[in-house]
């Protein structure tokens, strides 16, 4: 490792993160999509074994349709990503291959399999099994894709927040020491919750859309204003839940990922008291310069709020990014090293186990144990290379929470307007219907953008900048197969948005 830091090619690095950005936001073009229909379409048919109607029987064979389109989709480009692991990081991979591989074995082995036999049963048992199997055909499939979220976040979480490890020198791995520490980490719940809820959201606003469009156009009134009823409910339940666990996912990043915080709220001196930024003039185009400037120009925000949410007391100490980088103590005695700090004793940490590799002296171990929590410093050159994107943090995390909050008032007056009154007569809130599409997806996309973007430079947390992560490749031939991506990933999506178009236009089949 010690060599791969001398010898790393900048523009390799580059590119490998271009290209797992690349593929990783086309894949989650898919994914939210197909956790949100699944829930629609397991209400809809819920809907149709207690009624015994018809009706709701093709309104469910129609949602189906359009999940099983984008399905397809999800998992080609899901493949495609878990193979990069080991095509452009296989460093990281093999560094960290006995933790960050068995939740993604799990994930292949059993969910996988568990919604790809149970969606064949989903489209083709309607007539050939019993609608109580058929319908639990239907809710497993939903089950299966929403556990096969749960493990890639579990290992995704893991990154962001390593715990259940231990570093073994003998092998130069670090090896899982317990399992349940991993796959039930605080930090993965939370990141399951809030990413799940945000599916949700993009499932209920496609269902909305989808159906305010047949209204605008006079066809398939009752499934459309069925299915607002429907999707209204589950995308304000989403919605409100989204919020909470939103709030919850910000207080584990203050925890173990202040610098992602300080990034997003543009803190650049921190201390009690702090409030909350609503807006403020950060320059979306250029790094601030947050050694000489005390905050953000033009900010509003709400007082105590941040203290609040990072720490749940109003008082609490919230460093900013010249804290973390140059060390600070909290008003309860708690003291954090600066970077200067934390590198030497990374470096320590690195020159103990190179010398316990030739000599498996015992000193050197013990030298390595009690800095190994600071052996990824040990890499870094620049303290300036620890603080992330401040302006792509500062304004994806204000675009997800503004967003956020129209949705909850978007399903809030729709679903009111789908149950109690004639929502076909508002056709100004069907267009705003259709316009919220791809906000969703902007909505989702920026969430990732945060949670990524804010750990640079870290592909594990404190552990594994990104630049020791990477295989030995010719930058070359990653930026090509980048751009044979781009083509490859753009006509899926192309494919795709035809195909769900031409199903929405056809519409669903019976008299609805």
């Amino acid at each position: 490792m010690d060599n791969l830091l001398l010898n790393v090619d900048a523009s390799l690095v580059d590119w490998s993160r271009a290209q797992f950005a690349l593929t990783a936001i086309y894949h989650w073009l898919f994914v939210p999509l197909t956790l949100g229909l699944a829930v629609i379409m397991g209400i809809v048919e819920t809907c149709y074994y207690r009624t015994k109607n018809v009706f709701w029987r093709d309104a469910a064979k129609f949602w189906q349709r359009l999940f099983g389109v984008n399905f397809a989709m999800g998992v080609a480009t899901g493949i495609i990503l878990e193979f990069e692991f080991g095509t452009n990081w296989s460093n990281y991979s093999w560094f960290v291959g006995d933790i960050f591989g068995a939740p993604l074995a799990i994930e292949g082995i059993v969910a996988f399999f568990m919604e790809s036999t149970f969606v064949a049963v989903m489209y083709f048992g309607w007539k050939k099994v019993s609608p109580g199997f058929h319908l639990a055909s239907t809710w497993l499939t939903g089950l299966g894709a929403t556990i096969s979220a749960w493990w890639i976040l579990v290992a995704n979480a893991w990154m962001q927040c390593p715990v259940g490890c231990e570093f073994n020198p003998d092998t130069m791995r670090n090896e899982m020491v317990s399992f349940f520490d991993v796959a039930l980490s605080p930090f993965a719940i939370d990141k399951f919750c809030h990413t799940v809820t945000s599916a949700w959201i993009v499932g209920g606003v496609f269902v909305v859309a989808v159906s305010s469009w047949y209204l605008l156009k006079g066809r398939h009134v009752k499934l459309a204003k069925e299915s607002i009823k429907i999707g209204s409910v589950v995308g304000l339940a989403a919605s409100l839940l989204a919020a909470i666990t939103g709030d919850e996912s910000a207080y584990k990043v203050a925890q173990v990922q202040p610098m992602k915080l300080a990034a997003m709220e543009a803190l650049y001196n921190g201390g009690t008291d702090q409030t909350l930024t609503g807006i403020a003039l950060v320059n979306p185009f250029a790094q601030p310069d947050y050694e000489t400037e005390e905050e953000p120009a033009l900010k509003i925000g709400c007082p105590y709020a941040l203290s609040f949410l990072a720490t749940r007391d109003i008082h609490g100490y919230v460093p900013g990014i010249n804290d973390i980088l140059n060390g600070y103590t909290t008003p309860d005695g708690r003291t954090e090293p600066s970077f200067e700090e934390k590198r030497e004793a990374g470096k320590r940490a690195i020159a103990a186990l190179a010398d316990y590799r030739k000599s498996k002296s015992e000193a050197s171990r013990k030298t390595l144990t009690e800095n190994m929590k600071y052996f990824g410093y040990g890499y870094i050159r620049d303290k300036s290379e620890l603080v992330p994107s401040v302006p792509l943090c500062f304004y994806a995390f204000r675009i997800m929470v503004g967003l956020g909050c129209l949705f909850i008032l978007f399903f809030a007056v729709v679903g009111h307007l789908a149950w109690r009154k004639d929502v076909a007569r508002y056709r100004w809130l069907l267009w705003t219907a259709i316009v919220l599409v791809p906000l969703a997806y902007v909505a989702s996309e920026s969430g990732w953008l945060v949670a990524e973007f804010g750990r640079q430079p870290w592909t594990i947390q404190d552990m594994l900048p990104t630049w020791v992560s990477v295989s030995k490749l010719s930058s070359e031939s990653v930026m090509t197969t980048f751009f044979l991506f781009l083509v490859l990933f753009t006509a899926l999506l192309t494919v795709e948005l035809r195909i769900m178009f031409k199903q929405i236009k056809r519409g669903p089949e019976g008299d609805l």
